[in-house]
């Protein structure tokens, strides 16, 4: 495993990292998400990424990782680790149960520290921007919470590029510098390409890629059709059938055809796509079994692209 400055920090995180958003909830088999996480960690992943609502139902993924924590990552163990959350998306009833209000960022963070049993969390997120409360308010609710020791780092995700970079600046005015931002990129999903990657790195902020695999469909899940197990037949998952269109799948066969002449899976490709930009500090990967997990990390063996493959590729996605 490759590890990568995260920004113009002092941090390193792997190049790949594992993301807790399925396969860890209570309607999961927690065994499997067991052996899950500790084969990334033996596999050189240090970050595990959380966010309060996770599950279904919400919560329980921090509560099962908790628990992992518990039986196999015990003393020093923990310092060989980083571990982030968020809180932004809904995760209660009433007025104080989500967006960005300080109220809501700094209970939310009590409680998911509670749930996993944690002193601190090492990168803490406001999950989404709100337009609805100053950005100043929930930067200095980041702030606060690195300054009394309940996280180490501060984060921001999916955040268009205007407010990233306003809050990047309201972060470093007040002393507590924006360590990274999480976005949704994909060979499917390049909005990240229109500003935002221009600014983070222009801030000396990081960037972790989630969704890399556009929920499953950079796969060869769907080449001929949609399997029984997949995420578009979940009716927990948030992969919808109508997005499983012909136009998509037509490409996912060209691509899957670059792929292996590069003697890569399809998502293999679709990862090491997204770590030839240095922008890109890290991708966020989900597993759902250790298989899948070791697939998805063998894609560091090919992170070489030639002129003529990114050209083919760049066709291909019109």
């Amino acid at each position: 495993m490759k590890y990568n400055r995260c920004g113009k920090s002092g941090l390193l995180l792997p190049q790949i990292s594992l993301g807790l958003w399925h396969n860890f909830g209570s309607v999961d088999v927690f065994e499997n998400g067991e052996k899950i996480v500790k084969e990334a960690f033996d596999k050189g992943i240090t970050h595990f990424d959380l966010a309060n609502n996770y599950g279904p139902i919400p919560g329980s993924a921090e509560i099962n990782f908790g628990k992992i924590m518990k039986n196999n990552f015990q003393g020093n163990l923990r310092d060989e680790m980083v571990i982030s959350t968020k809180a932004g998306y809904k995760m209660w009833e009433g007025p104080y149960g989500e967006w960005g209000s300080r109220k809501y960022l700094l209970s939310s963070l009590d409680q998911s520290l509670k749930r996993m049993n944690l002193d601190y969390v090492d990168i803490f997120y406001s999950h989404r921007y709100d337009p609805e409360t100053p950005l100043e308010e929930t930067m200095m609710a980041l702030d606060y919470a690195v300054r009394r020791g309940k996280a180490l780092y501060a984060g921001i995700s999916n955040y268009p590029a205007e407010q990233a970079k306003q809050a990047t600046e309201i972060l470093k005015q007040l002393g507590t510098p924006c360590l990274i931002h999480q976005e949704k990129y994909s060979m499917f999903v390049r909005t990240c390409e229109e500003g935002l990657l221009d600014v983070l790195e222009d801030k000396g902020v990081g960037c972790i890629a989630f969704s890399p695999l556009a929920q499953g469909l950079l796969t060869d899940k769907y080449l001929k059709g949609i399997p029984e197990n997949s995420r578009a037949s979940n009716p927990n998952g948030q992969l919808q059938l109508e997005e499983v269109s012909e136009k998509k799948v037509r490409k996912i066969i060209a691509l899957n055809e670059i792929a292996k002449n590069r003697n890569q899976s399809m998502a293999q490709m679709a990862l090491s796509w997204l770590l030839k930009d240095n922008r890109i500090t890290s991708v966020l990967i989900g597993a759902s079994s250790v298989g899948q997990l070791n697939n998805n990390i063998d894609s560091l063996q090919n992170l070489n692209f030639s002129a003529a493959e990114l050209e083919m590729i760049e066709r291909i996605l019109g």
